[in-house]
Order: structure tokens, then sequence, then C-alpha cells
């Protein structure tokens, strides 16, 4: 396996310096955010796509510094009842971009979309009561069957052979269970983006969940959660934002300063991988607001090797 980043990270230097710094580090892939969810730094998606000349600028960029594009991201809610459509052509035109630069795997979200005809809100259903709320996830899913069975062929028409869906909260898909259905639905080019954080704070058990996902990841973030003793009172569901890190009942950090494990957790998480199939790139995503950038991202580079050569050794 090998070690990425998303670039989003390190969003507040230009492209190139954010470039050299992950080409300093020794890194060799990097996800790049095209829009939606994300401000998208460092790349215009409207002004690149379809623009040879600034796509080969792009594309110079990259190869000059002896890295690899690994996959486009325009993660958002692609079915939200207000903003669906333009979220949408976000996700069409990343995709028209990676085709353009051989590039054949993107990163999204399943999408959460609204329940009746006129909804401005989708709702999240995470429970079976009241007695209503299993007829409306019923009505999600056929929205998203519609759509999902309708982006999968342009995509493929594009040569993307990858969409690697985030299991996220507040979408269709946050567990297993729910992104083999959107799998069994739209066909195996739909996979996971595993990021083990969501999980950690929704009560799954990653390791666990990559066993059950054995030949359907399709791309991996290497995040970190904190569960904080706040979350005795607070319960998992919170909704302070991350600037109130002391306030809040879990937070993102640093890979290693996460879980209870530590590393340890992390070289069998890269074990359970392995052994489900995957071999592809582990691409940290940096959002822990302790740290700045660049040294969350170091701190995170120096303890996935670490983590990744305990697999190793255990191996040899």
């Amino acid at each position: 396996m090998q070690i990425g980043f998303l670039t989003d990270g390190l969003g507040h230097l230009p492209f190139p310096q954010a470039l050299d710094l992950v080409s300093k580090l020794g890194l060799t892939q990097v996800e790049i955010a095209t829009g939606n969810w994300s401000s998208a730094p460092h790349i215009d998606l409207d002004a690149v796509v379809n623009d040879p000349a600034q796509i080969a600028s792009l594309r110079a960029q990259i190869e000059q510094r002896g890295l690899h594009i690994e996959a486009l991201n325009a993660s958002g809610n692609v079915l939200h009842p207000a903003s669906g459509p333009d979220q949408d052509r976000v996700v069409r035109k990343t995709i028209l971009l990676a085709e353009q630069l051989g590039v054949s795997k993107i990163v999204m979200m399943s999408g959460l979309p609204a329940v009746n005809p006129g909804d401005q809100v989708a709702p999240w259903i995470t429970t079976c009561w009241p007695p209503e709320n299993g007829h409306n996830l019923e009505k999600q899913w056929q929205a998203a069957a519609e759509y999902w069975q309708a982006l999968v062929p342009f995509a493929n028409d594009h040569g993307v052979t990858r969409i690697a869906v985030e299991m996220h909260a507040d979408q269709l898909v946050y567990n297993v269970p729910t992104l083999l259905r959107l799998r069994e639905l739209a066909g195996d080019t739909v996979g996971a983006n595993f990021d083990p954080s969501h999980l950690m704070w929704m009560g799954a058990e990653p390791i666990e969940s990559v066993k059950a996902l054995k030949g359907a990841i399709h791309h991996v973030h290497a995040k970190d959660t904190k569960i904080e003793p706040l979350s005795a009172t607070r319960s998992l569901l919170e909704t302070n934002f991350f600037d109130r890190r002391e306030e809040r009942a879990w937070n993102y950090v640093t890979l290693g300063e996460g879980h209870p494990r530590g590393l340890e957790f992390w070289g069998e998480f890269c074990a359970a991988l392995r052994t489900s199939g995957y071999d592809g790139v582990l691409s940290i995503e940096h959002e822990d607001v302790a740290y700045a950038p660049e040294e969350g991202l170091d701190l995170a580079v120096t303890r996935l090797r670490e983590a990744m050569s305990m697999l190793e050794h255990a191996l040899s």
C-alpha cells in the first residue's frame, strides 16, 4: 500500500507549494477536491475542464514532482432537494476531467434525498420509530436508485471505473449494509471510500467493517477520531461545530491520537485491508484543528509509516 494525501488539508497553500510539501515527505499520490462541499482551493473545475492547455499544466505540475493523481473528490449531497442538481453537475464535470487526466476513480457521497415533493430539507433517518420512518426511508432509496443507475453508465462511458462512496453521516450510505445496498443497486463500479473516522463515532467497528466489505473497497481515507469524556453525558450525536473542540463528544484528530489502541489499531487496519483485497492508496485527510496542517500531515505520515512497518514486520 502507498500513502497519499487529500490536498484540501493544505488548502491555505498555493497548489505548487502544497505539492512540494507532499513530495518532500516522500509521498507519491494525491487526491484533489474539485468542488461541492470542498471550496476546491487548488483547482477551478469550470475553467480547467475541456481546456487542453490548463489540463496539460495541471498534469505537468503533478508529474514533475514525481506524483500521481490517485482520485478526484467531488463529495457533496447530489440528491439534496435544493442544491442537488448543481452538485450533480460538479460530479459530472469531475468525471469529464478525470477522463481527460487519465484518472479512473472519483470519490463522492451517496447523497440524501427528500421524502416528498416540495421538501427543502432531507431527513437522515436512523431509527425505526416512528413507524412512518420505514416508508420514508424506502422512498429515499427509490430516488437514490434512479440517480445512481443513471450516473454509473455515464461514468463508465468516460473512463471512470471506480466510484468510491464514503460512508458518512447525514447521507443515505453511512455503514456497511447501506454501502452494499447501493452497490447491489448500481453495480460494482460503486465501492467504498473507507474512512474509519466516521465509523468510529457512529459506533461501528472499523476492522470488522473492512472484513465485511471484502472486494468492495475502492479507496481509503486515513483519518482518526477521538471519543471525548463529554460523550458520557452528550452521547455521540454531536451538533457543536468542530472549532468548539472542548465542548464536543468526539473530535477528528491526527492519525494515531484517536483510537484507544493507537498505532496498533492502524497496523491491524492495514492488515485487514490487505486481507480484504485492498492494496491501494491510504489517502491522509487532515481535519485536526489542534495542529497546523503542515505539522498534522508530517505526524500522520510518520505514524502511518510506522503502522505499515508493524504490518510488514508481522508478515515477515
